[in-house]
């Protein structure tokens, strides 16, 4: 059963087309991995299906469990099961962690907090201001022990790999193919060495605003470390053309 479907999505921030025509579909339980250059609109997409103000769409449809959330404010997609990890998670002065854990879910226990907080190394920053004078990897693992907390049915993960360390990536991507076991999601990787720890089993590369090819994300990234994404494209468009 599918619990994302994007319909034909165009994007227009500033006067610049950054989504052209873009057709996913993510089924219950799948975890699809998205792959491209920089400024191919990857993150883009997920600040169009989060919500972003910024970010409404010019023409196309989102579908989310089977709703048409295309015109739904953020909060409304969160309450229906949407949640976001961001790339560079923001520093914030004055709340706690502990506090932005109760802000994720009201109801989650101190005992919960100290489970989930244990799990990412995290049990000494509960105290402290969320991610201010964090390194790259504790703001990475607040960021995901902020996922954990709320528990989205559906979770997006902009580079939870980038700026950190192989021993936090190694920690971070077992907690997200964890995670990722019961629920579904897009994870977003440039340089592919999460994939060692999560398990996915398709990828696509997106490309100019749109969605050139899918396949094995293993498979998909050796071909792209060795031809590039130049020649990926030129091969997609070759055997469209055939």
């Amino acid at each position: 059963m599918e619990i994302l479907k994007i319909e034909n999505l165009w994007l227009e921030v500033e006067g610049k087309q950054l989504l052209k025509g873009l057709n996913l579909v993510v089924h219950e339980g799948e975890k699809t991995v998205l792959l491209g250059p920089n400024g191919s609109g990857k993150s883009t997409l997920l600040y169009t299906l989060m919500g972003f103000p910024n970010y409404k769409p010019k023409s196309g449809k989102i579908i989310f469990k089977g709703q048409d959330i295309t015109n739904l404010p953020m909060h409304e997609r969160v309450k229906l099961g949407m949640g976001l990890a961001f790339q560079n998670p923001p520093a914030i002065r004055g709340i706690k962690l502990s506090e932005m854990l109760q802000v994720c879910r009201k109801d989650i226990s101190v005992e919960e907090t100290a489970t989930i907080a244990k799990l990412l190394n995290m049990e000494g920053f509960l105290d402290r201001d969320v991610n201010l004078n964090f390194s790259g990897g504790e703001a990475k693992r607040a960021e995901l022990l902020q996922i954990l907390a709320q528990k989205p049915e559906f979770v997006m993960f902009d580079e939870p790999d980038s700026g950190v360390d192989i021993e936090n990536v190694e920690l971070i991507g077992k907690q997200i193919e964890a995670f990722l076991s019961n629920h579904s999601g897009i994870v977003i990787t440039h340089q592919g060495y999460i994939l060692n720890f999560i398990k996915a089993a398709r990828a696509c590369i997106l490309y100019d605003g749109n969605i050139i090819c899918s396949g094995n994300p293993l498979d998909i990234l050796e071909d792209i470390r060795v031809r590039g994404y130049e020649q990926c494209v030129k091969c997609n468009l070759r055997k469209r053309d055939e």
